[in-house]
């Protein structure tokens, strides 16, 4: 059997733990991290590309940019349900390794066609198409890292894989216009496109370089899975296996709240430089874009360890009821009735929302875990110590599947949130619409939150 497959592995086991699984379990963690931030890039290019297409020479109306920045989210969270159960079909590591060498294929893709602007719009739409390869990696990777963990840990584990991969998408809004404004590659990168700035003076873009200053990273993390990361042989599932989770109502129910969270992290990061530069033109989106992901993605850490002290469903319920509120301090400082509205308030109450999601993010899969464990050891309770590990292991692995299937669904968010932005702009000529109906989406998260789970005998405290 090769060392890279793990032949005995019970994280809930003390002694195994401490004799030699922590320091595995985090080998893969380490490694698992950068290749999720790299997926993460990849899926949300185009939020800050988009932006920068018109200087490019790219013509395109404000609904099309929508689209471009909305698809990678759509083919994203379609290939998550997919890539949900190919890890415990495939291993974790030999899945991690092909899935992060994938992104090459958009990576380079966009770095081709974005030195062209005469590079047709159909061309670019597959090109977004094919940024949802790295939207899929995070359910595989969320599905893989589960099982290294024991139950104690996982909270804070899957934080921290997600919270740090989520830095990816403040990373690439923050990096993407520092590279496209150099020659990073000199005459290797292509020409580049020259606009006309505010204040009359002509300066040079190469907005290529989003797609290529990322291939070297991609690289790199997919050998570094390949040789360090480890396959569980007791997480080899089939797909049949996996597929009772679509019997199981928790799965559907935390699909919703998901939608609710990440949903909605993803959703306003690929939304919001392009909803700043339609509501407050002489702000440049690209300056302040990354510092609601950035917050979103440091604080999902945090919801995972608040989650693991306080309870995951009071967690969960309380940041509902913060997101409503953050949503309505939003629609206040919109421009309104010819006012010019309030960017500070927009832009910190937006700051807020983003806290506020990647807190849920981490309490929703916190809680996850904790339902499927306990759902198992309900139905083997008063069984012999066979039956009991075998409900362990059943929990394992439906928790993984779920971790993945939620994580997809939830995904769908960063398509409708975009596409909700531009179908309000274009029908009314204001976002307002797509925010009272999110509103109206966490009212109902709230409800669900406290009927199954938060309440006093709730039938699923968590």
């Amino acid at each position: 059997m090769s060392t890279s497959v793990l032949t005995r592995w019970e994280p809930e086991d003390k002694a195994f733990w401490q004799s030699k699984g922590e320091r595995i379990a985090y080998r893969n963690l380490w490694i698992s991290i950068p290749a999720l931030m790299l997926a993460f890039v990849v899926w949300m290019l185009w939020s800050v590309v988009a932006v920068n297409l018109d200087r490019a020479g790219f013509q395109f109306t404000k609904n099309q940019l929508f689209w471009l920045t909305a698809l990678p989210a759509l083919s994203g969270a379609t290939l998550r349900i997919f890539y949900s159960f190919l890890v415990p079909i495939f291993g974790g590591r030999r899945f991690t390794a092909i899935s992060t060498a994938l992104l090459l294929i958009p990576a380079l893709g966009m770095g081709f066609a974005l030195r062209d602007p005469s590079t047709g719009y159909p061309t670019l739409l597959v090109l977004a198409l094919l940024c949802g390869l790295g939207g899929a990696n995070f359910s595989s990777s969320m599905a893989n890292i589960s099982f290294f963990f024991p139950k104690a840990k996982k909270g804070l584990a899957t934080g921290l894989n997600a919270g740090i991969g989520n830095l990816g998408v403040s990373v690439v809004q923050f990096v993407t216009p520092l590279v496209v404004s150099l020659s990073v590659f000199g005459t290797l990168g292509g020409d580049s496109q020259s606009y006309q700035a505010a204040n009359g003076a002509t300066l040079n873009l190469w907005l290529q370089n989003a797609g290529f200053v990322w291939v070297p990273f991609i690289a790199v993390s997919a050998l570094a899975a390949w040789f360090g990361m480890h396959d569980i042989a007791d997480a080899r599932a089939s797909f049949a296996e996996q597929a009772v989770i679509f019997r199981r109502a928790h799965n559907w129910l935390m699909c919703w709240l998901y939608v609710g969270t990440f949903g909605s992290f993803i959703g306003f990061s690929a939304g919001l430089a392009l909803l700043t530069k339609s509501q407050f033109p002489d702000v440049n989106p690209t300056a302040y874009a990354f510092l609601g992901p950035l917050v979103g993605a440091l604080t999902r850490p945090v919801g995972g360890w608040m989650s693991d002290k306080l309870g995951g469903a009071r967690v969960t319920l309380w940041t509902f009821v913060g997101m409503i509120a953050a949503v309505w301090a939003v629609l206040m400082a919109l421009p309104h009735g010819g006012t010019g509205g309030n960017f500070t308030g927009f832009l910190a109450a937006f700051i807020a929302l983003f806290a506020l999601t990647g807190i849920g993010n981490g309490s929703t899969f916190r809680m996850i875990p904790v339902i499927f464990l306990t759902e198992r050891q309900r139905a083997a309770a008063g069984q012999d110590a066979a039956a009991q590990r075998q409900a362990l292991q059943d929990a394992g692995k439906e928790s993984a599947a779920v971790l993945g299937f939620s994580g997809a669904i939830g995904a769908y968010g960063g398509f409708f949130i975009p596409k909700s932005f531009g179908t309000a702009l274009e029908l009314t000529g204001s976002p307002d619409a797509a925010l009272y109906a999110f509103i109206l989406f966490y009212v109902s998260c709230v409800l669900v939150t406290w009927w199954f789970y938060a309440r006093r005998n709730a039938t699923m405290p968590c």
